[in-house]
């Protein structure tokens, strides 16, 4: 099972519209712990879920959503409701574009269910890694969030190093947290691997830990990496595994174009 935390970054919304949902009795938490009122779910929800959002993205509102899904639409009457505003979205403004990705990339993992490529999925022990990062805040998980945050931050992050005359020994790392309590939003982190010794100036060094992680390789753009990721969640949950700190993205090749990208996602796990 997974807290709330943890199912809002493999589901990519934010904890407080899982809160509205269960709420509203849209989407339950699986068990809720009686003494300290905890959530948790499992990787089986990411199915309803999906549908949610997708649904959502369709213009329907929450009550509509829940009167669909308690009717049992099948998966193919909603691949047809979601070719229909593909369609519309395709002639809608270049803003509307950014949500088209989003609902393909719900689309795939509802027609991915029950045939996952879960052997695919490689656990390895990741060594500690001396990184240089530039941190930023988004609004959530959702990739249209991160993008036009962590783009800006890594473009920035190589200005810095070149005028530092750093070179970068390794690959870029992304990762991203909660930010603190109260000011809401995910903490973004654009990191890369450097050499060690260096001293915090036009940007920050700092340690990663070494983990035991759950791994699994993506291709193409991270707007689209949502099938990938939720793959990786059902394997953690299906194996006896939890959640034990915060996903990072390993940037292995980034061309010019993103449909080209290869990106390793790596979940760290220990055993339950």
């Amino acid at each position: 099972m997974f807290t709330i935390g943890d199912f809002a970054r493999h589901g990519r919304v934010s904890v407080r519209m899982l809160r509205h949902y269960d709420a509203t009795g849209l989407l339950r938490p699986a068990h809720v712990d009686p003494a300290s009122g905890y959530r948790y779910y499992t990787a089986a929800q990411l199915a309803r879920l999906n549908r949610v959002i997708a649904l959502k993205d369709l213009g329907f509102t929450l009550q509509q959503v829940q009167e669909i899904l308690d009717g049992k639409v099948t998966t193919e009457e909603l691949r047809g409701m979601l070719r229909l505003r593909q369609a519309e979205l395709e002639a809608a403004m270049a803003a509307a574009a950014a949500r088209l990705v989003q609902v393909e990339a719900r689309l795939r993992s509802i027609e991915s269910e029950g045939h996952m490529p879960t052997n695919d999925v490689v656990i390895k022990t990741v060594p500690a890694t001396r990184v240089a990062e530039l941190t930023g805040t988004a609004a959530s998980f959702g990739p249209q969030e991160i993008g036009p945050v962590i783009g800006p931050l890594y473009k920035e992050l190589f200005r810095r190093l070149g005028e530092a005359g750093i070179t970068p020994v390794g690959p870029g790392i992304a990762f991203y947290e909660d930010a603190s309590e109260g000011n809401g939003g995910i903490v973004v982190h654009a990191a890369i691997q450097v050499a060690a010794p260096l001293q915090d100036g036009a940007f920050q060094v700092r340690d990663l830990p070494p983990v035991e992680a759950a791994t699994i390789v993506h291709r193409g753009s991270m707007d689209v990496v949502l099938p990938t990721a939720q793959t990786l969640a059902h394997w953690i949950d299906d194996n006896g595994y939890r959640s034990a700190g915060y996903p990072r993205e390993i940037n292995l090749e980034c061309p010019e174009d993103r449909d080209e990208w290869v990106t390793e996602l790596q979940a760290p796990i220990a055993k339950i």
